[in-house]
Order: structure tokens, then sequence, then C-alpha cells
């Protein structure tokens, strides 16, 4: 009779990605990676700000402003509660149990998916008030819905890549605070060329740095891809 190899399950907290191997990279690897793909948005801010960013920096962390920040509950919720229910939710929970039947890879963009029509709930609280035609909705519903489930992928692949909770949240916490890029903007800015420079510096910069800033050997084995028998593409 021949013996059959048992391989023992992670800890709940570490498939959860709360754990403390690796957690400083991971905290700080997948937070500048994001800064890089916004380096566009961060330029315009620079130029668009009258005092400079570095002041803007400092203002944002003065305690009058942390304290009227912890004060306002809209803050709260957008820059806090969201992030860690919502990466909580459709990342630490949803991975570790779509991966061992999916693959990681197929996870990653599997996941993203519950997360996009988890926020049409907008559609019924625009409906209700009227605002704006059915087509406006469904349109503005179709681009949020498009561009939440690109954002979740990469946020399912930060944690896959990393194991950890933290990356992805503070991700999802920058993400919430910078906005969606204006693009319009930028195209009718004084500084035009710079600022396209920039995007596009941004972009490729990020793609060059996706993997290497995400690179599984500096956070430890992850929880998630220990989980897989032949782990594929987003664990190696």
């Amino acid at each position: 009779m021949q013996a059959v190899e048992v391989r023992p399950s992670p800890p709940l907290l570490a498939l959860l990605g709360i754990r403390i191997e690796g957690s400083v990279p991971a905290a700080v690897l997948p937070l500048i990676l994001t800064m890089v793909l916004f380096l566009g948005p961060l330029t315009q801010m620079a130029m668009d700000s009258p005092k400079g960013l570095v002041h803007e920096v400092k203002s944002s962390f003065s305690l009058k402003n942390v304290t009227d920040c912890l004060r306002d509950l809209c803050w709260l919720r957008n820059h806090v509660v969201a992030p860690l229910t919502e990466e909580l939710v459709f990342r630490a929970s949803m991975l570790p149990i779509l991966a061992p039947c999916t693959g990681p890879t197929a996870a990653i963009f599997i996941a993203p998916l519950f997360f996009g029509v988890a926020h049409f709930h907008h559609v019924i609280e625009q409906l209700r008030f009227g605002h704006d035609s059915v087509l406006d909705i469904l349109v503005c519903a179709v681009f949020q819905f498009s561009y939440t489930s690109v954002f979740g992928a990469y946020t399912a692949f930060i944690f896959t890549r990393t194991g950890h909770l933290v990356g992805p949240v503070l991700c999802h916490s920058f993400c919430n605070w910078m906005g969606f890029p204006a693009l319009g903007s930028a195209l009718q800015h004084p500084q035009r060329p710079v600022l396209m420079l920039s995007y596009e510096l941004g972009l490729l910069l990020f793609i060059l740095l996706l993997f290497p800033l995400t690179d599984p050997l500096l956070f430890g084995m992850t929880p998630i891809c220990s989980l897989i028998l032949e782990p594929r593409s987003a664990c190696s």
C-alpha cells in the first residue's frame, strides 16, 4: 500500500494575508509600484499645487489635518474602512478558495468580477434619486465595473504574489485618495508635453517593475501558492 503525501494547510491568518514574515517589504514595495503607475497624476498634482508637492505632503501629515481626517466619517470610510473590508472579503477570503480550484492566475481574474459587481449598488442610488438618465447611469455603471475589476485584478495579483493583506489595503487606500486619473485635464494642461511624458514613463516603469517588486522570494513562501501542488506563473 503506497503512502500518500499530505501537504499541511497554512494557518488561517496566514491564508488571509495576516502574518509577520515579509510584512515590511509587502507594505512598502506594492505602494511604491502603485505610486510609479500614478507618476502622471502625481506630476500634475505637483504642477498645480501653488506651494509645491512637498508642502502639500507635509500639510497632509500635519497633526491638525490628521485629526480632522480621523473625525471625518466619509474620509474614514473611503480610506480606512472600505480598503480594509473590501480587500479582506474580495482578496483575502476569496483567493485562497478559488486558487486551488482554478489555479492562481485564473483566480486573479475571477475574484475581481465579484468586486466589480459589488459596486452596482451605486446604480440603485442613482436611479432612486433620478439625477441622470437611465442610459447615462448604465454607461457610468459599465465604466465603473470595468475599472474596479481591473483594479481588483491588480490587488489580487499583489495579494497572491506577496501573501500579505497590507499591500493591497495600502494600494487601495492610495488609489481612493488619488481618484481616477484626470486624463482630460492633462490633455488640456499648459504643460501637456511634460505631463504626457510622465504618464507614459509611469506606465512603462510600472510594467517593467511589476514582477520584480512583487517577487514572492522577497516575502517568503506565500500561503496561497503553498496550496498549489504545481505553482504556476502568478506564483513564480
